[in-house]
């Protein structure tokens, strides 16, 4: 019994100094970190307000090639050959007219191919396979629908628009490439693709390239849309809706997947040469999980700049696939390499300026990001389109209504243009004129 009155009392003593030392502890001057307090939820919208201009330590200069009043925009970017050097545009263009063009953006349905211009022409396609030109005034020229027969209009979406050796390509959702005469609409042939064709194609000497159902890539004739030749690559389910265009030379052409993976090929015999991909992610980013190539591969001299949708863009040699470099930037369109720089939007809805030698970050410039922000529904995020470089400016397309202007060398906000209903497509410029698709589905014309 003495003994374990002793351990009690000892348990008490220690009980005691423990409570002392408490006390004493909640006595302490409360030590006050240095530095700005940040809200815990700001890394939903990573920290960055509309507009804000985010720098390097010094701006460099930027030496942009002339203007040149190009007449026509028949492909996506990604080739050379099609790539305007910089387009002319007014600083300010004004709203001039727009035009229907068939039904726009829905819950099902998407509008995906940027418009494309040649001889007089605009050619669109909206969000249910429904082809239509247009004049330069606005007047509807022909329309061609085609959904298959035995297929409701709205049961498929996606697709893209090329024009070359005298016929309009489309690629449909449908799963059919189609080669249509500019001039009447009417149709000339159609291969069907056994998979989804929502990528934009691209024309080049007497083959048409295409990466069908984001693992497939074909080569057929112009002429015939027989196949030429195919590649494959192994399939992927998480995609974005659109496939990449084929970025081709006079030597090569470079597809990208689905899976984040890219192939270079002989453009004519279809040999493959090399095979990369575009690897890593953002962390604590849900988004980062879709690993597809949302950044169409860009062909400048012997480096082809490809962008994925988890957080990674990336410079290759096209000889051998070699990696240059990889930025921590992912770009969700094709990137505009001009000046020694490459122009991208990137998965985190800001407009960034990269060294095209080592891929180091210039500037950013941050977007519209959420459309409503909750800390626990700030899920629905703003759209943006381009960049492209027209009249001295970066010009980008949102559907949050606006057409923004920047200034290449700073990352400045310079101007805002309303686009009615917002846009859904990238901007193309061709006679000094801005065009642009919007969500309701009708073609828009600045200038």
């Amino acid at each position: 019994m003495r003994q374990r009155a002793g351990l009690v009392k000892r348990s008490s003593f220690v009980l005691g100094m423990a409570a002392v030392s408490l006390l004493a502890a909640c006595t302490e001057k409360e030590v006050i970190l240095p530095g700005k307090r940040e809200d815990i939820r700001s890394i939903l919208s990573d920290g960055a307000e509309t507009g804000e201009v985010q720098t390097a330590a010094v701006t460099r200069r930027l030496t942009l090639p002339r203007v040149h009043d190009n007449a026509s925009w028949t492909h996506r970017i990604g080739s050379p050959k099609y790539r305007p050097t910089h387009p002319a545009l007014a600083a300010a263009p004004a709203l001039v007219w727009a035009a229907d063009i068939g039904m726009g953006d829905g819950k099902r349905n998407r509008i995906t191919a940027d418009p494309v211009v040649d001889q007089g022409r605009v050619f669109t396609l909206d969000a249910q396979a429904l082809v239509t030109a247009t004049s330069t005034a606005g007047a509807t020229l022909w329309r061609t629908d085609l959904a298959p027969e035995r297929d409701q209009p709205g049961d498929a979406s996606g697709g893209g628009l090329a024009i070359g050796a005298g016929k309009l390509f489309v690629s449909s959702g449908f799963g059919t490439l189609t080669a249509i005469d500019p001039a009447s609409g009417k149709v000339l042939w159609q291969q069907k693709l056994g998979e989804t064709g929502s990528g934009a194609p691209t024309v080049y000497g007497d083959l048409v390239y295409l990466t069908g159902g984001d693992d497939t890539a074909w080569a057929l004739e112009v002429e015939t849309g027989r196949v030429r030749w195919q590649l494959s690559q192994a399939p992927d389910i998480n995609n974005v809706l659109g496939a990449s265009a084929p970025a081709v030379n006079d030597k090569f052409v470079v597809f990208a997947y689905g899976d984040g993976a890219l192939h270079g090929a002989f453009r004519k015999g279809g040999l493959r040469l090399w095979s990369s991909y575009v690897s890593g992610q953002r962390r604590f980013k849900s988004i980062a999980k879709v690993g597809d190539i949302t950044g169409d591969p860009v062909i400048d001299g012997n480096t082809v700049y490809v962008g994925s949708h988890s957080g990674r863009l990336a410079a290759l040699d096209i000889n051998t696939g070699k990696r240059i470099w990889t930025a921590t930037e992912g770009a969700i369109s094709p990137v505009w390499p001009v000046g020694g720089s490459v122009f991208a939007l990137t998965d985190q809805n800001e407009l960034v300026r990269l060294d095209a030698r080592d891929g180091s970050r210039i500037w950013g410039t941050a977007l519209p990001n959420f459309v409503k922000y909750h800390p626990r529904k700030a899920s629905e995020v703003y759209a943006h389109y381009g960049p492209i470089l027209a009249g001295g400016q970066l010009v980008v397309a949102s559907n949050d209504g606006l057409l923004r202007f920047f200034d290449p060398a700073s990352g400045n906000l310079t101007r805002t243009v309303e686009v009615p209903g917002g846009a859904t497509t990238a901007p193309v410029v061709a006679g000094g004129t801005l065009y642009v698709v919007g969500t309701n589905g009708q073609l828009f014309a600045f200038r």
